[in-house]
């Protein structure tokens, strides 16, 4: 059964038709006041953790594998005077977005500003941030376009 924690600041999360949330999934409004949604026929896949942050939008038709963490907010941690734990969040670097008929494989990290365009294949174990064109096929650490669908 997947974990789906109620906001207290008034994040909205919302699922188009035929979404499927798969068991170990965990929806977290943490670290701002974003929204999360999904597009329809989307599957997130079992061990996910989605933080609301500065906001992810999923397009529809996509498949995000296992294990995946999407992270759309950072924390300050410039002063060392304070606990960063108690220096709160950085400015938004723009939630993260996701095309239609993206696939992200396995223990994948998104962060703060990615942009995946449509039609996206993303290798398993990548760590994302910035924008990846339409119809790329990227992969690693550091991401690196491989190729793209044809």
């Amino acid at each position: 059964m997947a974990d789906i924690e109620d906001s207290v600041r008034g994040t909205r999360i919302v699922f188009g038709e035929g979404v499927v949330i798969d068991s170990f999934v965990k929806i977290k409004p943490a670290g701002g006041v974003g929204d999360i949604v999904v597009g329809a026929h989307t599957t997130i896949n079992s061990g996910n953790v989605l933080y609301t942050g500065h906001g992810i939008v999923i397009g529809s038709y996509c498949a995000i594998a296992a294990n995946c963490t999407f992270a759309p907010t950072n924390h300050e941690f410039k002063s060392r005077d304070a606990r960063i734990r108690d220096q709160g969040f950085r400015p938004s670097k723009g939630g993260i977005r996701i095309g239609d008929d993206v696939w992200i494989g396995a223990n994948c990290v998104i962060l703060d500003g990615a942009d995946i365009g449509d039609g996206c294949v993303v290798g398993a174990g990548s760590i994302v941030r910035g924008v990846l064109e339409p119809y790329g096929v990227y992969v690693g650490i550091p991401l690196r376009r491989v190729g793209s669908r044809s």
